[in-house]
């Protein structure tokens, strides 16, 4: 039989999902998943350089398939932070859903705790410069070394908000994942009210204005 010669980064995902799937194992080496697959050993380096580099993308490709899917969707594009990171969480966990087995074989497969999942680490990446897209209004300090520190801050909170979610939702047995929806929108309105920074920006105008008032009576 004539080998596949056409094949793409997605066929590779597929083949591989398949086959720990079907396993219990990712294959003993490549040449055994290009023959079990009836493909050239060389076409998987044409797009990965291991298995590891794959399983990496797979989570990528997750991420991507979400905003592609909102990028298509004119009320997101209108929403603000809180409104597009929560459409991002329930499109993103959908997707999840879809490949249920396979994303629990895999971080139950790792025996770590998801921040040290090394499945994870291409996904943290896209998903803190997503977070840093969102431009989620911060306290503004007017210096530039705090407002850093903010920034940074967030971006850390999200990506383990993003992570404890994900672990919800590996134990979840709700009907429906009925439950994760319900943790998503909780814990997304908690953070956002935590970094509420109208309150405390009203405090300081106050303080500002009784300072500059004080001043001018001496």
């Amino acid at each position: 039989m004539a080998k596949k010669k056409n094949i793409t980064a997605n066929d590779l995902i597929g083949f591989y999902m398949d086959y720990v799937l079907e396993h219990g194992k990712e294959p003993n080496s490549i040449y055994i998943f290009a023959k079990h697959n009836n493909f050239e050993e060389s076409k998987f380096y044409e797009f990965f350089g291991s298995f590891k580099a794959l399983e990496q993308h797979i989570f990528k490709a997750f991420f991507d398939n979400a905003l592609e899917l909102l990028s298509k969707n004119e009320e997101y594009l209108s929403f603000d932070a809180r409104n597009k990171l929560l459409s991002f969480y329930y499109t993103f966990f959908e997707i999840l859903t879809a490949n249920r087995s396979y994303v629990v074989y895999v971080l139950n497969h790792d025996n770590k705790p998801l921040p040290s999942s090394k499945a994870l680490s291409k996904l943290k990446s896209y998903f803190s410069d997503y977070i840093k897209s969102l431009e989620i209004e911060t306290l503004n300090i007017e210096q530039e070394q705090i407002e850093k520190i903010q920034q940074r801050t967030i971006v850390e909170t999200a990506w383990f908000q993003l992570l404890v979610t994900m672990k919800f939702w590996v134990d979840d047995t709700s009907a429906g994942f009925e439950k994760t929806d319900i943790f998503i929108e909780k814990s997304l309105k908690t953070s956002f009210d935590v970094i509420n920074t109208q309150p405390l920006k009203s405090v300081i105008d106050f303080g500002k204005f009784l300072f500059k008032e004080r001043m001018q009576m001496n």
